[in-house]
Protein backbone atom coordinates (compact mmCIF):
# COMPACT_ATOMS: atom_id res chain seq x y z
CA UNK A 1 0.00 0.00 0.00
CA UNK A 2 1.43 3.41 -0.99
CA UNK A 3 1.53 6.00 1.72
CA UNK A 4 -1.16 8.34 -0.30
CA UNK A 5 -3.68 4.98 0.31
CA UNK A 6 -3.05 4.95 3.78
CA UNK A 7 -3.31 8.80 4.49
CA UNK A 8 -6.56 8.49 2.08
CA UNK A 9 -7.93 5.20 4.54
CA UNK A 10 -6.92 6.85 7.67
CA UNK A 11 -8.57 10.29 6.94
CA UNK A 12 -11.76 8.25 6.55
CA UNK A 13 -14.39 8.50 9.15
CA UNK A 14 -17.73 7.27 10.09
CA UNK A 15 -19.65 10.53 8.90
CA UNK A 16 -17.95 9.90 5.53
CA UNK A 17 -19.10 5.81 5.48
CA UNK A 18 -22.85 7.29 6.60
CA UNK A 19 -22.33 10.05 4.24
CA UNK A 20 -21.51 7.34 1.01
CA UNK A 21 -24.48 5.40 2.43
CA UNK A 22 -26.76 8.21 1.80
CA UNK A 23 -25.54 8.73 -1.69
CA UNK A 24 -26.05 5.71 -3.03
CA UNK A 25 -29.95 6.42 -2.66
CA UNK A 26 -29.75 9.67 -4.35
CA UNK A 27 -31.42 13.02 -3.63
CA UNK A 28 -34.52 14.27 -5.22
CA UNK A 29 -34.93 17.51 -6.79
CA UNK A 30 -36.78 18.88 -3.91
CA UNK A 31 -33.66 17.36 -1.57
CA UNK A 32 -30.92 18.90 -4.39
CA UNK A 33 -32.61 22.34 -4.13
CA UNK A 34 -33.31 22.16 -0.16
CA UNK A 35 -29.06 21.28 0.17
CA UNK A 36 -28.42 24.36 -1.45
CA UNK A 37 -29.66 26.26 1.47
CA UNK A 38 -26.77 24.85 3.41
CA UNK A 39 -23.23 26.20 3.52
CA UNK A 40 -21.43 29.26 3.58
CA UNK A 41 -23.64 30.41 0.67
CA UNK A 42 -26.80 29.80 2.72
CA UNK A 43 -27.44 33.88 3.21
CA UNK A 44 -26.56 34.61 -0.84
CA UNK A 45 -29.25 31.53 -1.51
CA UNK A 46 -31.71 32.82 0.64
CA UNK A 47 -31.10 36.64 -1.16
CA UNK A 48 -31.82 35.32 -4.25
CA UNK A 49 -34.82 33.36 -3.44
CA UNK A 50 -36.30 36.08 -2.18
CA UNK A 51 -35.39 37.97 -4.98
CA UNK A 52 -36.68 35.94 -7.50
CA UNK A 53 -40.27 36.19 -6.46
CA UNK A 54 -40.22 39.89 -5.90
CA UNK A 55 -38.93 40.02 -9.67
CA UNK A 56 -41.50 37.73 -10.49
CA UNK A 57 -43.83 39.72 -8.73
CA UNK A 58 -42.76 42.94 -10.54
CA UNK A 59 -43.15 41.19 -14.26
CA UNK A 60 -46.46 40.59 -13.10
CA UNK A 61 -47.40 43.83 -11.76
CA UNK A 62 -45.19 45.60 -15.20
CA UNK A 63 -47.68 43.16 -17.16
CA UNK A 64 -50.98 44.67 -16.06
CA UNK A 65 -49.71 47.84 -16.04
CA UNK A 66 -48.66 47.77 -19.51
CA UNK A 67 -52.63 46.43 -20.38
CA UNK A 68 -53.89 49.03 -18.98
CA UNK A 69 -51.44 51.80 -20.17
CA UNK A 70 -53.04 54.08 -22.98
CA UNK A 71 -50.24 56.00 -24.67
CA UNK A 72 -47.56 53.88 -26.46
CA UNK A 73 -44.96 55.54 -24.75
CA UNK A 74 -45.93 53.76 -21.69
CA UNK A 75 -46.75 50.46 -22.60
CA UNK A 76 -42.77 50.42 -23.75
CA UNK A 77 -41.85 51.45 -20.37
CA UNK A 78 -44.47 48.88 -18.68
CA UNK A 79 -42.94 45.99 -21.42
CA UNK A 80 -39.35 46.95 -21.07
CA UNK A 81 -40.00 46.93 -16.87
CA UNK A 82 -41.68 43.44 -17.44
CA UNK A 83 -38.62 41.76 -20.00
CA UNK A 84 -36.14 43.27 -17.63
CA UNK A 85 -38.20 41.38 -14.80
CA UNK A 86 -38.52 38.35 -16.50
CA UNK A 87 -34.57 38.13 -17.57
CA UNK A 88 -33.51 38.46 -14.17
CA UNK A 89 -35.81 35.92 -13.08
CA UNK A 90 -34.68 33.62 -15.79
CA UNK A 91 -30.98 34.20 -14.88
CA UNK A 92 -31.52 33.89 -10.73
CA UNK A 93 -33.15 30.38 -11.61
CA UNK A 94 -29.71 29.92 -14.08
CA UNK A 95 -27.77 30.54 -10.39
CA UNK A 96 -29.86 27.93 -9.00
CA UNK A 97 -29.24 25.15 -11.29
CA UNK A 98 -25.47 26.21 -11.46
CA UNK A 99 -25.22 25.93 -7.64
CA UNK A 100 -27.45 22.55 -7.49
CA UNK A 101 -24.78 21.34 -10.38
CA UNK A 102 -22.04 22.34 -8.69
CA UNK A 103 -22.73 20.67 -4.99
CA UNK A 104 -23.64 17.51 -7.18
CA UNK A 105 -20.17 17.65 -8.47
CA UNK A 106 -19.04 17.94 -5.04
CA UNK A 107 -20.68 14.62 -4.09
CA UNK A 108 -19.55 12.53 -7.03
CA UNK A 109 -15.87 13.95 -5.83
CA UNK A 110 -16.50 12.58 -2.13
CA UNK A 111 -18.17 8.94 -3.66
CA UNK A 112 -15.18 8.78 -5.60
CA UNK A 113 -12.94 9.61 -2.74
CA UNK A 114 -15.06 7.10 -0.36
CA UNK A 115 -14.81 4.58 -2.89
CA UNK A 116 -10.97 4.54 -3.70
CA UNK A 117 -10.56 4.56 0.46
CA UNK A 118 -12.89 1.21 0.08
CA UNK A 119 -10.37 -0.41 -1.93
CA UNK A 120 -7.43 0.59 -0.17
CA UNK A 121 -8.82 -1.73 2.89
Amino acid sequence: MTSFESKLKDSLTAEDEAFLRNLEEGETLFGQLGATFTGPMTIWTGFAFVLSFAFFGIAVWAGFQMYAASEPRLMVFWLAIFLFSMIAVGLIKIWFWMRMNHLALLRELKRIELRLVRGAK
